[in-house]
């Protein structure tokens, strides 16, 4: 039942892979400390990170190799390298780099994180929970919101409801702008029976225009169909079959498999 929206939550943790800090004492950089490598290794990952957030692998990989060809040690570049070869199921080379990256820098926040979650996806929850700690635990980690996505993201995966519904719960009261927080905040109430709260968030997605999407259409059906509002679950499929009508979710109302 949670593939879909859970997909959703990797798109929105992706692009997070950049270094935000993680209570470094040494001086901040500032423009005037760049140079003209600093600058076009940075377009060049910047580059990379919009082709990996469109799954353009190849190309991303491509522009992360000229980052670097520029800036061999520039930790962004060498953290999303370690999630491209992840997502293109280089996971041997993925992992190798991100203990690299944790060798070289074992306070960069977002390289544990990354590693985090990588290992997350491969269903390897006790490290994986660990490293999430030890990134959380860092003084003046900029990235907690994130993390505590992702940790709620596979809590949930893991069964263990109650501590992801903490987890994004958390991550809600520090972001609560962020949709993959909602909604998977909403998709863990409603695996508890929790359908008022559930449809609380899930209708602050559906509200806004730029964000409804087939899958929280689909998540406040199916709190509405529990709550046996009928009008609007068929409000609710009439949106999603006009607007949605080729998505999984659709074609899931039209077969009436509401608990999958």
């Amino acid at each position: 039942m949670l593939r879909g929206l859970l997909a959703l939550s990797v798109a929105m943790l992706l692009p997070g892979c950049a270094s935000t800090g993680s209570g470094s004492s040494a001086e901040p950089k500032t423009e005037s400390d760049r140079t003209d490598f600093d600058r076009r290794a940075s377009v060049r990952v910047e580059l990379a990170t919009g082709y990996f957030a469109r799954g353009q692998y190849d190309t991303a990989l491509d522009e992360i190799k000229q980052a670097l060809a520029l800036k061999p040690e520039l930790r962004e570049a060498v953290n999303l390298r370690n999630l491209v070869y992840a997502a293109m199921g280089e996971t041997a080379m993925a992992e190798e780099g991100f203990k690299r990256a944790l060798n070289a820098a074992p306070t960069d926040g977002d390289a544990i994180h990354n590693y985090a979650w990588f290992l997350c996806q491969q269903g390897r929850w006790t490290p994986s929970r660990a490293l999430f700690e030890q990134a959380l635990a860092l003084p003046n980690y900029r990235g907690s919101g994130r993390t505590l996505l992702a940790r709620g993201v596979c809590e949930a995966r893991n069964g263990e409801w109650p501590a992801a519904e903490r987890s994004l719960s958390k991550a809600f009261e520090m972001d609560p702008a962020n949709p993959a927080v909602a909604l998977n905040l909403a998709e863990v109430l409603y695996h508890q029976q929790q359908y008022e709260r559930a449809r609380f968030y899930a209708r602050r997605i559906n509200a806004q225009a730029d964000l409804v999407n087939a899958q929280s259409l689909w998540l406040e059906l199916r709190i509405e169909r529990k709550l046996n509002n009928g009008v609007v679950v068929d409000d609710l499929s009439q949106q999603l079959r006009r607007r949605f009508s080729d998505a999984v979710e659709t074609q899931r109302l039209r077969d009436g498999r509401f608990d999958e």
